[in-house]
């Protein structure tokens, strides 16, 4: 399934983001002014310490008070704030053209790219597009640029779901190119092994990226609220199955629940943020709450 650019983009969602801020958990090395910190010293952002005071430093930057008590030249040093290079990582597999509610987790996924992208380029990050599925679909580097938006937008929309995945390979994959310390946000339904899983993201924090995953589900693949004859078929092997539904329900959300909460378990064991939505749940508001909660823990 293919969408037009328009269709990712929502002008009064993005007018809401305007005051909120993606902000790093983690020091990060960046090259522009920005919102996170730096693990580089200077003489602009929040006060970190002093340091003797040698030929060449700016008179202005002199702590004069402490010269009065010591009689010794001090400067005062600041930590710096820079900005940071956000990796999105957007699953485009076969299961995610999964559209039981109206809308595909291919979508809804890639409207939440949309605004992700949006947020940490007015906020003057590096962002760059990452399409994953058995390996990598397709890359765009990140850039700071102003047109950067636009060609995430073409490369999402030009792209259709395609099976299988292979979470393993494509994340190893994705985590190569991720060459600079930063953010990695998946967004994902993660319907792979858990061990295939969780070899990417130890790939990715072995290189020193924050991962965030916004876990996509459509309601019907975390509840199956069905009944009667059902035919199932898989959207990625095209394989196909009947039975009745109340004859598996129970024992397929009970194995549903263990697979998530060992997901859960895996990413909160490694500090990983794993924020679980569904294509029910109204993007914006979805979204928004998540970033409120996350400005006010970090």
């Amino acid at each position: 399934m293919s969408f037009e650019t328009q269709d990712l983009v929502d002008p009064a969602f993005f007018s809401r983001l305007e005051n909120i801020q993606l902000r790093a958990r983690a020091i990060v090395e960046g090259f522009l002014h920005g919102l996170h910190r730096s693990p580089y010293l200077g003489f602009s952002v929040e006060f970190s310490s002093h340091r003797e005071y040698v030929p060449g430093d700016d008179p202005k930057h002199v702590n004069w008070q402490l010269f009065a008590r010591s009689r010794r030249l001090y400067v005062k040093e600041y930590s710096a704030e820079t900005n940071m290079n956000v990796y999105l990582f957007l699953d485009v597999s076969g299961s995610m053209e999964c559209a039981n509610s109206g809308r595909s987790k291919l979508h809804y996924g890639s409207a939440l790219a949309a605004a992700l992208a949006h947020l940490a380029l007015k906020q003057r990050d590096a962002v760059g597009l990452t399409l994953v599925a058995d390996s990598i679909v397709s890359h765009l580097a990140p850039r700071a640029k102003p047109q950067q938006l636009d060609d995430i937008l073409c490369a999402i929309a030009a792209t259709t779901a395609r099976p299988p995945s292979d979470a393993s390979k494509a994340l190893h994959q994705a985590a190569e190119l991720a060459s600079r310390r930063g953010m990695v946000v998946i967004v994902s339904d993660l319907f792979d092994e858990l061990p295939a899983i969780v070899e990417g993201l130890e790939h990715l924090q072995f290189r020193n990226h924050e991962i965030l995953i916004f876990h996509l589900l459509d309601p019907w693949e975390r509840d199956l609220p069905l009944s009667g004859n059902i035919r199932f078929h898989d959207l990625e092997t095209g394989q196909e199955l009947v039975t009745q539904a109340e004859g598996i329900q129970q024992a397929y959300r009970r194995a549903f629940a263990e697979w998530r909460d060992a997901l859960d378990l895996e990413c909160r064991s490694r500090g990983i943020d794993r924020v679980e939505l569904t294509t029910a749940d109204p993007l914006d508001q979805s979204l928004l709450d998540y970033l409120v909660k996350r400005a006010r823990a970090y």
